[in-house]
């Protein structure tokens, strides 16, 4: 069963950075997307950055010129480089991805989406 294994959250001053980093695991053919989502106390989850087909971003408005992301299909890994970090981006952040491959469910090669656990990262002001 493909999987996804965020690291990199935690606590940090306002300006500070933080990465985030996202593995995927398991029988993984082709990556299609990958990317970040956050979720702040009481709104509803929302893109933060993709990447797909390795090299075509979207970033949301409210991070861009501060959030970076960049995806590694060779080793099916997405980062997000986060600076100029302000309270109000406090939230768990999931790791999400579009992928083709092993489902242990359906014990067949299928298109899937699969999201990780989520990371808190607290920005404090």
């Amino acid at each position: 069963q493909v999987q996804l294994v965020e690291s990199g959250g935690g606590l940090v001053q306002a300006g500070g950075s933080l990465t985030l980093s996202c593995a995927a695991s398991g029988v993984v053919f082709r990556i299609n997307v990958m990317g970040w989502y956050r979720q702040a106390p009481g709104k509803e989850r929302e893109l933060v950055a993709s990447i797909a087909n390795g090299d075509s971003t979207n970033i949301a408005d409210s991070v861009k010129g501060r959030f970076t992301v960049s995806g590694n299909n060779a080793k099916n890994t997405v980062n997000l480089q986060m600076n100029n970090l302000k309270p109000e981006d406090t939230a768990v952040y999931y790791c999400y991805a579009e992928v083709y491959g092993y489902s242990g469910q359906y014990r067949q090669f299928r298109n899937l989406e699969v999201w990780g656990q989520g990371t808190l990262v607290t920005v404090s002001s």
